[in-house]
Parts: C-alpha cells; sequence; structure tokens
C-alpha cells in the first residue's frame, strides 16, 4: 500500500486569466497598495520608521506571492477551504492550532508483513466549548503532549515518522501486542489551507521581532503579514470552489482580487480608514476576518454568475496588451457591471485589510513593550539578504508555482 503523504497537493487545470502576467492573490497592485496606506494608520510612536521604509513594505507585498514558486510549503499559508469542513461557523475546526492538526492527522503502521494500517488510537477525547462553538473529539492532554514532542516537530518533513519505542512509551498497553516495523502520521489538514493559524504565527514572531528591536524582522514580518492579512479579506480563499472551478465559472478568482482593483481602485476608492487599532484577542480577530469572508463567498459566484447569463456573450471578453503580450480578460463594461452589483464590496474588503493591517504591527509593537524605533534607520539589503531575493525571484520568472494556483 502507498501509504498519503503529509502536504497533498491539489492542482486544477484549466485557464487563469491573466495567468501570462503571474497574477496572484489580489493582484500584484493591490497587495502592494493595502500595504502602503497600512503604513499610514500608525501612530506617532510608530509611523516615522514605517515611513522611511515605506518602499520596502509595498515593494515586498507580493514576496509571499513569489515564494510559491519556490517551496511547496508556501500556498497552503494564503487560505483556508474552511466549506470542507463543514458549515458555518464550522465548528469541526479547532480554533486552536495544535488541536486542530493533531484532531486530522492519522497515525499508521507498517506490519512486519508488510501491509499498511490505520492504528485505532483510543483517545479520551472531551468536548470544548469557546464563543458559542463547540470543538469536538478533541485527543487527551497525554497524547496533545506527545504530539508536540513527537510529531509537531516534523510538521515540515516530507513524512512524520514516529519511533517505535517513542510510541511504545507513551502506549504501554501496546508493547506486548505490537506488530510494526514502522509508525508515521499523516496530516490530513493542512492541504487544505493554514491561513488562520499561520497570520496567529505571524503575529507572535512580529513581536518578538520588536522586542529584539530587530529592523530587519520587523519590516520582513510585517510586510509578509499584510500579505497574509489582505488573503484573509478575500472571499474566495475561504473555499474549495476557490477559481469558480466546481460552477463552471473559472477565472473569478482573478477577476475579483486582480482585474477589479486594478480598473477600479485609482479611480473610485478612498482608502482613509482611520488610526490602527489595538487587538485584545489578534487569534479570534483573524478568525472572524476568515469567517466574514466566507459569508461574502456566495454574492462573489452568485452575482458573477447570473452576470454571466444576461450580460451580451461578446461584450464580456476582450483582449489587451499585457507587458507585450495579448491577453484575453473581461471587458471593462462587464468587469463595471459586476463591480457594480456588488456595491463596493471589493473597495471595503481592501479597506478592512489595510486598517487589521496596521492593527496587526500596532499590537505586536503594544505588545513588545513599545520599543522606541526612533534609531531605526532605512534598510538596505544585506548581500545575504539581496542573494535570496535574487533566488526568490528566480524562481518566480523560471519556475512552476508549487501546491495550487489559486
Amino acid at each position: 500500500m502507498k501509504y498519503p503523504v503529509l502536504i497533498g497537493l491539489v492542482v486544477i487545470s484549466g485557464l487563469t486569466l491573466l495567468s501570462v502576467t503571474k497574477a496572484a492573490d489580489w493582484g500584484f497592485f493591490a497587495h502592494r497598495r493595502i500595504n502602503r496606506m497600512a503604513v499610514f494608520t500608525l501612530p506617532s510612536k510608530m509611523i516615522g520608521f514605517y515611513k522611511k521604509n515605506v518602499e520596502y513594505v509595498t515593494e515586498h507585498a507580493v514576496d509571499p506571492d513569489k515564494r510559491r514558486y519556490a517551496t511547496q510549503h508556501e500556498a497552503v499559508r494564503h487560505y483556508i477551504d474552511i466549506d470542507h469542513w463543514g458549515e458555518f461557523p464550522f465548528e469541526e475546526v479547532p480554533r486552536d492550532w495544535i488541536s486542530c492538526l493533531m484532531k486530522y492527522t492519522e497515525l499508521y503502521r507498517i506490519r512486519k508483513n508488510g501491509d499498511t494500517v490505520r492504528m485505532v488510537t483510543n483517545f479520551n477525547s472531551f468536548y470544548s466549548k469557546k464563543d458559542g462553538i463547540i470543538y469536538r473529539n478533541l485527543p487527551n492532554a497525554a497524547y496533545r503532549r506527545f504530539f508536540t514532542e513527537k510529531i509537531l516537530p516534523q510538521y515540515y518533513e516530507d513524512e512524520w515518522v514516529i519511533e517505535i519505542e517513542d510510541w511504545l512509551s507513551y502506549s504501554a498497553a501496546d508493547r506486548d501486542t505490537f506488530d510494526g516495523k514502522k509508525i508515521f502520521a499523516v496530516d490530513q489538514f493542512s492541504a487544505y489551507g493554514i491561513l488562520p493559524f499561520h497570520l496567529q504565527q505571524m503575529q507572535a514572531r512580529l513581536t518578538n521581532a520588536f522586542v529584539a528591536k530587530d529592523r530587519q524582522a520587523i519590516l520582513r514580518l510585517s510586510t509578509e503579514m499584510g500579505h497574509y492579512i489582505g488573503d484573509a479579506h478575500v472571499p474566495l480563499h475561504t473555499t474549495e470552489n476557490y477559481n469558480g472551478q466546481l460552477t463552471d465559472q473559472v477565472g473569478i478568482h482573478a477577476f475579483w482580487e486582480s482585474r477589479l482593483p486594478e480598473l477600479f481602485a485609482d479611480e473610485r476608492y478612498d482608502f482613509f480608514v482611520g488610526p490602527a487599532r489595538y487587538l485584545k484577542d489578534p487569534a479570534d480577530f483573524f478568525w472572524s476576518i476568515v469567517l466574514e469572508s466566507h459569508q461574502l463567498l456566495d454574492s462573489v459566484l452568485l452575482i458573477e454568475k447570473e452576470l454571466s447569463q444576461t450580460f451580451p456573450r461578446d461584450k464580456q471578453y476582450c483582449y489587451e496588451d499585457r507587458l507585450d503580450i495579448n491577453i484575453r480578460t473581461q471587458c471593462r463594461a462587464y468587469a463595471e457591471a459586476y463591480h457594480e452589483r456588488m456595491k463596493g464590496m471589493v473597495e471595503k474588503r481592501m479597506k478592512d485589510a489595510i486598517l487589521a493591517i496596521g492593527s496587526s504591527w500596532y499590537t505586536a509593537w503594544v505588545d513588545a513593550g513599545q520599543p522606541k524605533l526612533d534609531h531605526l534607520d532605512v534598510h538596505q539589503l544585506s548581500k545575504t539578504e539581496q542573494g535570496a531575493l535574487d533566488k526568490l525571484n528566480n524562481s518566480f520568472r523560471n519556475g512552476e508555482i508549487k501546491g495550487r494556483t489559486h
């Protein structure tokens, strides 16, 4: 039996509009604009440092998308197919990362005769209730310790192997009857996206960077945090139907998050969002963004579906020159009709993203003790950083995306 791998990679074939330019989440235009505007939400004790480095924060806003061409572990950080796990409010998904990963990690053993079988672990499951949501079937505390110490450190490995002696020490009842020459664990969750959990990890890292007053880390983590928060505000980043492939709407992803902002943001959007706010519970805040995005999903899909059936077909798609390449994309009139029927949704999600990013940065700074940033100057890339960036850009220009495209 060929057993499962750590992270399954789902690739959906079909035309992705604007793919010739490798447009990605929110489009490069939108990510850069969102990050840039987030700088101006910050209080006086922070804004000076960020304004000095606003070009860095703007230009490198797209680095996480480029990294999708360099490593298989990047793509899942940009989305969560929350509807794979049930219905709103998705009580089958624990909001705690370790609890969630434990719940959806299966253990297998290879018997001495070569057969691979799933192990029945007989956890003493319990229920946990928070904010009115009951999270079911969470493994017990003893297994949590075992998982945290023996399995979790292998998260980025291709295979999660459990030493037999470690397992028998945890499950002493198996010692006399265990028939196996290998034990391994399989992550059944991550392939469907880990975005809100990754945001929690990034928030902690940014806080630590402020504590250390590490200019390079503060800027890099702030910039990339902005990218992932931006992604969380895109409804199509919260569903298995992420590019309309399940509803005969292939290409809607780039339509919503790239084509519309590029056409209308400069003409019509007001990006004034007010000052950043302190987040009392960042984890809950990040989850609320994901759930709000998902609740907009039906409108995103249904409005475009209805429009495609009533708008003249010969006026839905046009050809434009993009980087000296003639591409097929939605006509401006069709895009405007879609944009208008959503009643400001794209603008509001961009504005919400700007405020959320500024609030994330501000919260990390406050939680770090509000260190002084005045002495931190404009960041110049070191030779090591420039080399890493050159390598990343080369992967982006010449490689293939690892994991699913959207």
